[in-house]
């Protein structure tokens, strides 16, 4: 199973940054943030952030994965509906030496991350 796999299927509840919106239907919802940080766990590369743009209007803050050579890699973009706008990614450090710091410097998205981490390690063995 590719890690990618392992990580949609580690999602739950327990990892999303909005319990009362993520259902099982949408299991991607509120998982960008600490998905990043796995996939970077595993993949390398950096964190990036983007202001989506939903179809209705909203606006929300989008955390993804570039690798060394280029590869977008965004494991949750499918939380968003269709005719989300997802700009490219930028670095969003807030005084931090990486955006990864910069995430994992809030406590709340530490344990989340803590979390599908564990669960992540454990499915891979």
């Amino acid at each position: 199973m590719k890690i990618e796999d392992v990580i949609r299927a580690a999602w739950s509840s327990a990892t999303s940054s909005d319990k009362d919106r993520w259902t099982p239907e949408n299991p991607a919802w509120g998982q960008c943030a600490v998905t990043a940080c796995v996939v970077n766990d595993y993949r390398g590369g950096e964190l990036v952030w983007a202001q989506a743009q939903l179809p209705n209007g909203e606006s929300i803050s989008h955390y993804f994965n570039k690798l060394l050579d280029g590869t977008v890699v965004d494991l949750t973009r499918e939380q968003f509906p269709a005719g989300t706008i997802v700009p490219e990614g930028v670095p969003k450090t807030k005084g931090f030496a990486t955006t990864r710091a910069y995430v994992l410097s809030f406590n709340v998205t530490r344990q989340r991350y803590d979390t599908l981490k564990k669960t992540v390690d454990e499915m891979v063995g």
